[in-house]
């Protein structure tokens, strides 16, 4: 069986190393990789001198992306024994996390289609055009663009509930990395745009009831999705 430490190098040499004129940015982002893609293993202990030759950069770039990493809550620091990486979501976690949107994000996307603005459906439309193509590969280097969109979507319709504790409440939990981070799949990319459309026209068309509808089925599109992983 291959190391851990020959996982990290093999998945390495797949990607470019970080730039210098980026350093802390790159560092970051490849380091994030290897956790989503799982290169790095749930509860695998990080040793920042071997991340740091393996990127081929100092020690503090590595220091400073981990500590963005904990933030994140991809990353666990403890006293003494230095940064983990942090568990995946167990299936309690993820069915309270589930629970949790259900009860919140509906109840959002009614309020954002009662006070949304025409230049508010237009930021609406502009953030889902992001999306140029649905990655067909399961890597986290494929979804990125696919993870951010999800993200910046879901936060916008937070935002225009009109509730200023729901965005920043969602931005700390970040649930739509832990959750692409339990499984990338072929064909989840494509159902969960389809579903962001529906609840985007809703919301466009000033239907409260159809959007809080929309935003449950995708809720419970994704979530049903994502069950089979505990199996």
């Amino acid at each position: 069986m291959a190391s851990a430490q020959g996982m990290v190098k093999a998945s390495l040499a797949a990607r470019r190393l970080p730039q210098r004129r980026i350093l802390t940015d790159d560092v970051y982002e490849t380091v994030k990789a290897l956790v989503m893609d799982h290169a790095l293993a749930p509860g695998a202990h990080l040793n920042i001198d071997a991340l740091a030759r393996d990127l081929e950069v100092s020690q503090t770039p590595v220091r400073e992306a981990l500590a963005r990493l904990e933030s994140d809550g991809l990353t666990v620091k403890q006293p003494l024994r230095g940064y983990t990486v942090a568990p995946l979501l167990d299936k309690d976690q993820f069915e309270h996390l589930f629970g949790l949107r259900f009860l919140l994000e509906p109840w959002a996307a009614s309020q954002a289609a009662r006070r949304a603005t025409p230049a508010d459906h237009a930021a609406l439309e502009a953030t889902f055009a992001l999306v140029t193509d649905v990655p067909a590969e399961g890597s986290y280097d494929a979804y990125r663009a696919l993870t951010a969109h999800d993200e910046r979507f879901h936060a916008l319709i937070h935002e225009l509930s009109g509730n200023t504790l729901l965005a920043p409440t969602f931005q700390r939990l970040h649930p739509h990395l832990h959750i692409f981070r339990l499984y990338y799949g072929k064909g989840i990319g494509a159902q969960a745009v389809d579903e962001h459309r529906c609840i985007l026209e809703a919301i466009q068309r000033g239907s409260a009831k159809a959007a809080e509808a929309a935003m449950r089925a995708h809720l419970t599109g994704s979530r049903d999705r994502l069950r089979p992983v505990f199996d």
